[in-house]
């Protein structure tokens, strides 16, 4: 048995900060690890230390250590990911995660479990920002913003282009104006210095060019779902979940919308280049979500001169 009691410090911290088991297990449930087997590695580093009387570890040596027990307990696809968010979290930039995808595939869910694994506390959804536009536009002013996206098309006040899809025409001008909102939250981000996750279904390809916030690491991504009767088995889901505030039938009824909508920015992410993530089971989307925003964020880390990459000092484990 290990000794008991002892503390160990982290030596490379300004007054000897107290090593945390809990902390060190919370970080490594960012990997997808669940958190009873977390624990169960974070104790084992705990106990190791204590059986060789190491009471005094540097961060360094506390994270080659945490890299040697996942492989040798949990594997090494989890070790390298603890390696890739520990990379990820040196970096001195923003990460702004933009994640589209037309209604019902489960882009709210798969935001939000992203967002706490990269410890993103800055999380919207552009329905949120549909929302406050609409506080202060009137109908009259802005129909397009008084109405679902599936149900845009109702509000158009012009005439739609010969061989145009009225639906697609409203979403346009819909996601036209909420983008608008979209971009002056990631200028508020990048001046704040602060990371943010955002989701929702005018994130479509080609209004938002990552390239146009030069002081930001933006990934864009897209979450779809291919077969039908699974999509549509989400709004039933989602009816249950919610109480009835998001019933199954007003989905049902606008089905056909929301799947050609989804075509549409599909075709629209195949133009511009950016990744299309089928959603089959929750887990794996999010750790394919997951792994294509922090390999992006890290590559882009690379092509950064060498000059002009900074890091944040170690956070305290």
């Amino acid at each position: 048995m290990p000794p008991t009691g002892k503390v160990i410090t982290l030596s490379d911290k300004r007054h000897g900060l107290p090593f945390s088991k809990g902390l060190l297990a919370q970080s490594f449930t960012a990997t997808g690890l669940p958190p009873s087997k977390a624990y169960e590695v974070a104790q084992a580093i705990q106990d190791d230390l204590r059986e060789r009387d190491e009471l005094s570890i540097t961060m360094g040596r506390l994270k080659d250590l945490a890299v040697d027990y996942l492989q040798r307990m949990v594997g090494e696809s989890f070790a390298e990911r603890y390696q890739h968010l520990d990379e990820l979290s040196r970096i001195d930039t923003p990460v702004i995660v933009l994640i589209g995808g037309t209604t019902g595939v489960g882009k709210s869910t798969i935001a939000a479990e992203v967002a706490h694994r990269l410890g993103i506390t800055r999380f919207v959804s552009t329905d949120s920002i549909r929302e406050v536009m609409r506080a202060i536009f009137t109908e009259e002013l802005m129909p397009a913003l008084h109405a679902s996206a599936f149900e845009a098309w109702r509000s158009l006040r012009v005439p739609v282009p010969r061989g145009a899809d009225p639906v697609i025409v409203g979403f346009r001008e819909q996601t036209a104006v909420v983008v608008s909102g979209v971009k002056a939250l990631i200028e508020r981000s990048m001046k704040e210095g602060v990371s943010l996750v955002v989701e929702g279904i005018h994130l479509v390809p080609g209004y938002i060019e990552p390239s146009d916030f030069p002081g930001a690491r933006v990934v864009q991504i897209l979450i779809a779902v291919e077969d039908e009767d699974s999509h549509r088995s989400h709004f039933y889901i989602r009816e249950v979940q919610t109480d009835g505030l998001r019933p199954f039938e007003r989905y049902r009824s606008n089905f056909d919308n929301i799947r050609m909508l989804g075509l549409y920015i599909e075709d629209q992410a195949d133009r511009h280049g950016i990744p299309v993530i089928y959603s089959h089971q929750l887990d794996h989307t999010v750790a394919d979500t997951l792994e294509h925003v922090v390999n992006e964020v890290l590559r882009n880390s690379e092509d950064t001169p060498e000059d002009g990459v900074t890091t944040k000092e170690e956070d305290e484990t």
